[in-house]
């Protein structure tokens, strides 16, 4: 009985939260990668872009909301993700045609467009913080838990309960139907083959005539579906304050990086290795060891290796050690 309660309480504080902050951070590296393999360059504007998205869709929200307007059980945000991933294309378009294109047509080195992009992210940060403000804001609605810790304790009859909030089921259905959708598209369609074409051999794919005009738009469309949706999860998951977004900025690289830039399954798994990392190590494990170990083994301190103030910490360490021992990263993308 006790193994069961140490597996209900690590599936509850670490199993479950993990693989939704892990869906989601794997949603926003697919973006940095995107960019970065076709684009060619680290878009440091990627999280307060995820900000943008996420308070457009916030906006929208709040105004079905005042309508009356409403998907029962599930949060009402789900229908104005689409009028979000408009705004935010219209956005990054608009960046691309105004700023970005410019640099690319003079050929400068990526680091000139990384430091161009550190400027339009404090322009993107400005103008949600103009909008929104920089506190919290709710626009979670809908049933709150798919399993909550009264009725599986009434089901079960376990001390420890497990609780698993609708936001962390819709993140994982979202994201796996968001990345299905994302590898058909880029397997299957003529414009997917183009991209991929386009990233790996850009002067090849040129001469094919393969159009990079287009191929760069589409690319734009896509993260910013992809960095909205993220977005959005994660702020009904935890909470939305724009600073918050600015703080993912590390996390999602992190993610993009240890598996592999510019590589699509790399992204995915660098999410999942970092979002397993922060929540592993500062999680405060005595409740589970006090389950699963003897009495006389169980801990009298928390056993938590670092405070949760520190957890972008764990990111930036392993990004550093995946950059020192294999720069390639797990899945062997492109070097940084």
């Amino acid at each position: 009985m006790d193994l069961l309660n140490a597996l209900v309480a690590l599936a509850n504080f670490v199993l479950i939260p993990a693989v939704a902050y892990g869906s989601q951070l794997a949603l926003g590296a697919l973006g940095v990668t995107l960019i970065y393999g076709i684009l060619r360059f680290s878009n440091f504007a990627h999280g307060d872009t995820m900000a943008f998205g996420t308070m457009v869709t916030i906006l929208f929200t709040w105004w079905f909301q005042s309508m009356g307007l409403s998907l029962g059980p599930l949060p009402t945000a789900l229908l104005a993700i689409p009028f979000g991933i408009a705004g935010t294309a219209l956005l990054v378009l608009g960046t691309d045609r105004v700023v970005y294109r410019f640099y690319r047509a003079q050929k400068v080195k990526p680091v000139i467009l990384v430091m161009v992009s550190l400027g339009v992210m404090f322009v993107y940060n400005g103008i949600t913080r103009i909008i929104l403000g920089p506190d919290d804001q709710n626009f979670a609605d809908g049933e709150r838990f798919l399993i909550s810790a009264r009725d599986f304790k009434a089901m079960t009859g376990l001390d420890e309960a497990l609780a698993i909030r609708t936001t962390q089921a819709l993140t994982v259905v979202v994201a796996v139907i968001v990345v299905a959708a994302l590898f058909w598209f880029l397997n299957r369609t003529r414009t997917g083959k183009s991209m991929r074409a386009y990233s790996d051999n850009e002067d090849l794919a040129l001469l094919s005539g393969i159009n990079p005009e287009k191929v760069e738009r589409v690319t734009w469309v896509i993260v910013a579906a992809l960095v909205t949706i993220a977005g959005v999860l994660y702020g009904l998951d935890k909470s939305y304050k724009p600073f918050t977004y600015f703080q993912l900025l590390l996390p999602i690289f992190a993610a993009a990086i240890v598996g592999g830039l510019g590589n699509p399954l790399g992204a995915i798994l660098g999410g999942f290795v970092i979002a397993f990392s922060e929540v592993g190590i500062t999680y405060a494990w005595k409740k589970v060891l006090g389950y699963a170990l003897p009495d006389s083994l169980a801990p009298d301190g928390l056993v938590q290796l670092l405070s949760t103030d520190y957890k972008f910490a764990v990111s930036f360490v392993i990004l550093v050690i995946v950059l020192l021992i294999k720069p390639t990263g797990l899945m062997k993308g492109k070097s940084v």
